[in-house]
């Protein structure tokens, strides 16, 4: 299997749980004032489960802000534009787990 190519935005940390050629699990830690930028999958749903936070996700179409605490998850459907942060510049923990054909498409603010 070739290996995905590394994140093009930096992250404190990337632990990979599971990697297979359809499904992902990895754990990401943000240091304060890291984001995931605005990007959308074709075929991917984003099922985040906050460890640490609390943690922010926003969306459009539906425009939205989702607070998630330690405990809590939030599905991201594929074609759903999506940015990542800790709540207030904050650090964050999360496990992303992420099913289907991978790709990573950037959108502009």
């Amino acid at each position: 299997m070739a290996e995905r190519a590394p994140p093009s935005y930096p992250v404190e940390r990337r632990e990979i749980v599971a990697d297979a050629p359809d499904y992902r699990v990895q754990i990401m830690t943000l240091a304060a004032g890291q984001c995931v930028p605005w990007h959308y999958h074709t075929h991917v749903d984003d099922i985040f489960f906050c460890l640490d936070g609390p943690m922010t996700v926003q969306t459009r179409t539906p425009r939205g802000s989702h607070m998630l605490e330690p405990g809590q998850s939030l599905i991201v459907p594929a074609r759903t534009a999506h940015y990542v942060s800790g709540t207030n510049g904050g650090r964050c923990r999360f496990l992303l787990s992420q099913g289907g054909s991978y790709d990573f498409k950037p959108v502009g603010a």
